[in-house]
């Protein structure tokens, strides 16, 4: 894709490959939709032109071109090496997220109706799903909904389904309110909307009928011991406090990994045990010249304000780097 010829403040011209439909896209269909009327959606739309905006004043360029990765010559995917080798880009600037979703590995966890969160959020966001059959993607319009885990997205999963129509929701976690990892804001949104909380309970397994739809949740009830590495307590199963919970549809929520795709593909990027890019935390530099990274692909699934200020102190060490050279 042919780089913007014209900008409004000097600076190196931008570039910004991505798989989604548009730039920042995850600020957008992350979050639940307001499906029934409230709020405002038009709000996140202006965050994540707020966010276009950001990073293009710090790059000093006005216009970014959002494209698929490989979006030349009809190909699906390009390298970073193909970047800087054959496209002629100066410097890279990986920002691809940690979206790679974590699953417990339990039987039952390939049914029909389960999903991760990311999936769900996306398909209901995005593709619009909640309007099937007027859009083309359908979601399952659970009835009775558990969202597995305790963070945000986890928040954002239920309010969704509640959105589109779920009697009840449950969020099952396997730790106490006070450990929750979610904001207390959001916390208090998803009560609100009446999103009702199996706290100290984890998943055993997941069963279904004949069609390989899943119909229950055999969870177990937990109690909190000594702390473990993240300085959270512990939790520790209570025996012989199994029970069954009727579900139609459940939301994995546990949490996401690096996606493995840009690290595998380029070599002389090196990356810590969990797949997360090595970079400097001040300037974005990997251990490939020319290369950069920031956000959750860096320093793990967090937020869009980290990311953003990531990206912020990136630009300029980016800038620097193409002004002197200097590696």
């Amino acid at each position: 894709m042919p780089r913007p010829d014209k900008r409004i403040v000097p600076g190196p011209d931008l570039n910004a490959p991505t798989t989604a439909s548009r730039a920042n896209s995850w600020t957008k269909y992350g979050g639940p939709e307001t499906i029934d009327g409230r709020g405002a959606p038009s709000q996140i739309e202006v965050t994540v032109d707020e966010i276009t905006v950001l990073v293009s004043v710090a790059l000093g360029t006005q216009d970014i071109a959002a494209c698929t990765p490989g979006d030349r010559d009809g190909d699906q995917s390009i390298t970073v090496d193909e970047l800087l080798d054959e496209e002629g880009f100066d410097a890279v600037f990986i920002g691809t997220g940690a979206g790679l979703p974590y699953f417990m590995n339990i039987p039952g966890e390939n049914l029909n109706g389960i999903y991760s969160a990311n999936e769900y959020l996306t398909r209901a966001n995005l593709m619009k799903a909640y309007l099937f059959p007027e859009a083309d993607t359908p979601v399952t319009k659970g009835k009775h909904v558990a969202v597995v885990g305790g963070g945000n997205v986890a928040m954002d999963a239920a309010r969704t389904a509640r959105r589109m129509g779920a009697e009840k929701v449950y969020v099952v976690y396997r730790r106490s309110k006070k450990e929750m990892p979610a904001r207390i804001e959001e916390i208090h949104h998803a009560e609100e909307e009446g999103i009702e909380f199996h706290l100290l309970t984890n998943p055993l397994r997941f069963l279904g009928n004949e069609e390989a739809w899943v119909t229950e949740a055999e969870c177990q009830r937990m109690e909190l011991g000594e702390p473990d590495a993240s300085g959270r307590r512990r939790p520790v199963p209570v025996k012989g406090s199994e029970f069954r919970l009727a579900v139609d549809t459940v939301v994995m929520s546990i949490g996401n990994g690096a996606n493995p795709l840009v690290p595998a593909t380029t070599p002389g990027l090196d990356t810590n045990k969990w797949g997360n890019i090595l970079a400097d935390q001040e300037t974005g530099k990997t251990s490939k010249k020319g290369v950069f990274a920031g956000g959750d692909i860096v320093i793990g699934a967090a937020t869009v304000i980290l990311a953003m200020g990531a990206g912020r102190k990136a630009a300029d060490a980016i800038h620097e780097y193409i002004k002197t050279g200097v590696w």
